[in-house]
């Protein structure tokens, strides 16, 4: 098997995941491209897959949403086991702010 698939399945992942995290926090692509210093249409690309995410960018992006390479790669809270769909309710708890962490 060749390992040009298997490049092109991991380019899209990083993109597809990149372009969930950005709408998860109501980011545009604009928005996004701007703090991380990179045109929208070269982010567009990214997100489609259609142009690899340097190492540089992505812990850039990392930045920006505010988690590690190990919570980028780690597979989907709504199929993790139970542990880690509490860190990630924590997570997302203390993103919030007081008043609203007060209500909640």
């Amino acid at each position: 098997m060749s390992a040009r698939p298997v490049r092109r399945r991991q380019t899209i992942f990083v993109g597809s995941k990149i372009r969930q995290l950005r709408k998860e926090r109501s980011l545009t692509q604009a928005e996004l491209a701007q703090r991380i210093g990179v045109q929208q249409s070269d982010l567009c690309r990214m997100e489609n897959g259609e142009y690899k995410v340097s190492l540089d960018t992505l812990f850039k992006i990392l930045g920006v949403f505010g988690i590690d390479i190990g919570e980028f790669f780690r597979e989907d809270p709504a199929t993790a086991g139970p542990a880690d769909r509490e860190r990630e309710v924590l997570r997302l708890f203390g993103r919030l702010d007081s008043t609203t962490q007060e209500e909640a």
